[in-house]
C-alpha cells in the first residue's frame, strides 16, 4: 500500500499537471470504487468543477474543487495518470475524468480496493479521513504528547505507529525503517518509552519520510508516481525487505518477525527490547 511519501509524490505531480483545470465529465466504470454518494450523483457533483488544489492528508489524496472535496484512497495498487485521450489506457482503468484542457485524468486499480468520495461543503468527511491523527511533520507533535497518549499502553510500538488514529500516513515500510534508525525494537511496549526517546523516534520518522519524499517514494512492488515513474528510495532501505542480509550498522543478520499481523524487519543487536515484550509474541526481554 502506498504510504505517505508515495502519496505525497503523487500529489505533487498531479498538482503540477491538473491544478487549475476543469472536470467536464466523469466515467465511472466500476461502481464500487465510489463510496459516496451513488455513482450517478458522484458524476453530477464533479462535472464542471474547477480543480483548485491537490492536497494530502495521511494516505488520502484530496482534490479540492470549487464546492466539492474529492477524497481518494489508493489502497493497495491504485494509480493516477494524466494522458491524451488517444493514448492507450492502462489495464484496469476504472474511473476517467475528462478535463477542459483536452486531457484525461485516469484512475487504474488492479486490486480494485481504492475508494473515492465526493463530499459537498457541510457534509461529514469519510470516517477514515475524519479519524486521522496528526501528521508526522506537525510541529505540535512531540515526545511528550505521545508519552501522555501512550502512558500505560502495553501495545507494541509498531502497532500504535501503524494506527492511523495515532499518527497519519505511516505504514509498514517506514515504520520499520524509523524504528531501526531510532534503535527501538518494534515489540517494545509503547507505554514504557520515555518522552525523550519518543522525541528521537519522531526525529527519525521525519528524517526517513523526508528522504523518501526526495527520492519519489519506494517502488517495493508496483508503485509509480503521477508521471509513471518508479520511486528510488527502495535502494536505501536499511532493514525492510532485507531478511537474512547484513545489518548496515553492525553486520548481523536482519530478522523478520510478525507484529500486529504484519511482516516486520528488525536487527536484534541494534534494536534490543529493553523491557518485556507483550505476551504471545515469542520474544523475550
Amino acid at each position: 500500500m502506498p504510504e505517505l511519501p508515495e502519496v505525497e509524490t503523487v500529489r505533487r505531480h498531479l498538482a503540477e499537471l491538473i491544478e487549475g483545470d476543469v472536470i467536464l465529465d466523469v466515467a465511472v466504470r466500476l461502481s464500487r470504487i465510489v463510496r459516496h454518494p451513488s455513482p450517478s450523483l458522484f458524476v453530477e457533483r464533479l462535472k464542471d468543477r474547477s480543480i483548485c488544489r491537490v492536497e494530502r492528508r495521511g494516505k488520502y489524496l484530496l482534490f479540492e474543487l470549487d464546492g466539492v472535496l474529492l477524497v481518494s484512497h489508493l489502497r493497495m495498487e491504485g494509480r493516477y495518470t494524466v494522458a491524451d485521450p488517444a493514448e492507450p489506457e492502462l489495464p484496469h482503468t476504472h474511473v476517467v475524468f475528462r478535463l477542459a484542457s483536452g486531457r484525461e485524468l485516469r484512475y487504474a486499480d488492479v486490486r480494485q480496493f481504492g475508494t473515492m468520495d465526493a463530499v459537498l461543503e457541510g457534509e461529514p468527511l469519510p470516517k477514515g479521513l475524519a479519524e486521522l491523527g496528526p501528521e508526522p511533520f506537525d510541529p505540535a507533535l512531540c515526545g511528550a504528547v505521545l508519552r501522555h497518549r501512550w502512558r500505560g499502553r502495553r501495545a507494541p510500538l509498531k502497532s500504535l505507529l501503524l494506527d492511523q488514529r495515532q499518527i497519519a500516513g505511516l505504514g509498514n515500510i517506514y515504520v520499520d525503517e524509523a524504528l531501526f534508525a531510532a534503535g527501538l525494537h518494534p515489540l517494545t511496549p509503547a507505554g514504557a518509552v520515555g518522552a525523550e526517546t519518543l522525541d528521537v523516534l519522531l526525529r527519525e520518522i521525519r528524517a526517513v519520510l523526508a528522504r523518501a519524499i526526495r527520492e519519489g517514494g519506494s517502488s517495493v512492488r508496483s508503485f509509480r508516481d503521477g508521471y509513471g515513474r518508479h520511486g528510488g528510495f527502495q535502494i536505501q532501505l536499511a532493514v525492510y525487505g532485507r531478511e537474512g542480509k547484513p545489518c548496515p550498522r553492525c553486520g548481523g543478520a536482519i530478522q523478520k518477525i510478525k507484529v500486529a499481523g504484519r511482516g516486520t524487519h528488525v536487527c536484534p543487536a541494534c534494536q534490543p527490547i529493553s523491557v518485556a515484550a507483550p505476551k504471545g509474541t515469542g520474544v523475550n526481554a
